[in-house]
């Protein structure tokens, strides 16, 4: 029987380049066999149909001749259940021709054999505690580390001579290796061997071993930004762990910041609370608070402020290289427990006047 390759892909026999193309994705989507409600045979199929209507010509052929009996495809229409279409370039580690469509982009990577990561080192982790005022103006750190370093010696190549290597035996100097899947698509990965160099070291080093690389202890210094939050994280590159044949992986430091015992942040801002005897706040006066820095800022209280009443002060937050933040000030208003004579009586003509 004649397959109706249209209809396998759902699209109409008018139907563009372009949304055949579109069919066909929607279709090995669906069925692919790794999927698990995925259907072999259905996968086929629409790959078959691909094959014939994504080329003008044997579209054409297709159109005139159909799908059966001697076409020009080559072979019969029961030939491997695929309508006499010639597969055989499947078995011979070729691979399938999608144009310029890429299976990677639908499954997720790891098909055809199109796109191959270059190796990395692993990335690190750590946490480092610092001080909330180091937190504000930035500070320098260290940190030690016990990490896979590049070989000193042989300087990531694992050879004792790095200009002496040999040819690899695995991938034939290729740097790649090939592999079948399901007896259709072929795979192509990094040579485990030579780690995609396509040669391997004549004599390893003995620092290494041929590994390329070394545990050692690393002292790291870093600068800490101004303006820095608790929970933030750094990106070191290139100091995490070192691989050979291929670029260190990064180090991620997050960042906790103590609490402190006078000043809390909301954003850039800056928050302290500043106490003030109860005659201030009716008559107004002007104070002076310590910053972080140990300086000095001279304050304006108003006359008639509220217990509670929020002072700012532009500029004089937190700092950082893309913003500026403000200094508030949340005033308390201290009560007296006890009162002297003389107080007490100045109080009781307030009181009188019904202040």
């Amino acid at each position: 029987m004649s397959k109706d390759y249209y209809k396998i892909l759902e699209v109409e026999k008018t139907a563009s380049q372009e949304e055949i193309k579109k069919a066909f994705r929607k279709q090995a989507h669906k069925y692919h066999p790794d999927k698990k409600d995925g259907d072999e045979v259905k996968f086929k199929e629409a790959n078959e149909a691909y094959q014939i209507l994504s080329d003008e010509k044997k579209r054409a052929q297709y159109d005139q001749f159909g799908s059966t009996g001697s076409n020009p495809f080559g072979g019969t229409g029961s030939q491997n259940g695929f309508g006499g279409f010639d597969f055989s370039g499947f078995q011979n580690g070729q691979g399938f021709d999608f144009g310029d469509i890429d299976l990677g982009d639908l499954f997720g990577g790891g098909f055809g054999g199109r796109r191959s990561r270059r190796r990395k080192g692993n990335d690190m982790q750590m946490r480092i505690e610092i001080d909330f005022i180091d937190s504000v103006f930035g500070v320098t750190k260290t940190i030690n580390v016990d990490h896979p370093k590049t070989c000193s010696d042989c300087s990531g190549t694992g050879a004792e001579d790095t200009s002496n290597f040999d040819t690899c035996p695995e991938c034939n100097g290729q740097g790649k290796v090939q592999t079948q899947m399901m007896g259709i698509f072929a795979t192509v990965t990094e040579c485990p061997t030579c780690n995609g160099q396509g040669k391997v070291p004549k004599n390893k080093c003995k620092k290494c071993k041929g590994a390329g690389v070394t545990k050692e202890k690393d002292t790291i210094e870093f600068k800490i930004p101004a303006g820095i939050k608790h929970g933030d994280t750094l990106r070191i590159t290139g100091r995490g762990e070192a691989i050979k044949n291929g670029p260190s992986g990064d180090l991620f430091i997050q960042v906790l910041v103590r609490s402190h015992e006078v000043f809390k942040r909301n954003g850039f801002d800056l928050i302290t609370e500043h106490e003030i005897p109860m005659s201030d706040a009716v008559l107004g006066a002007k104070h002076s608070i310590e910053l972080l820095d140990k300086t000095k800022l001279d304050i304006k209280i108003p006359a008639g402020t509220k217990h509670g009443t929020v002072l700012r002060v532009s500029g004089r937050g937190i700092q950082s290289d893309r913003m500026k933040g403000n200094l508030l000030i949340n005033v308390k208003i201290k009560i007296p427990k006890k009162l002297s004579k003389k107080a007490k009586e100045a109080m009781e003509v307030l009181q009188s006047e019904g202040y």
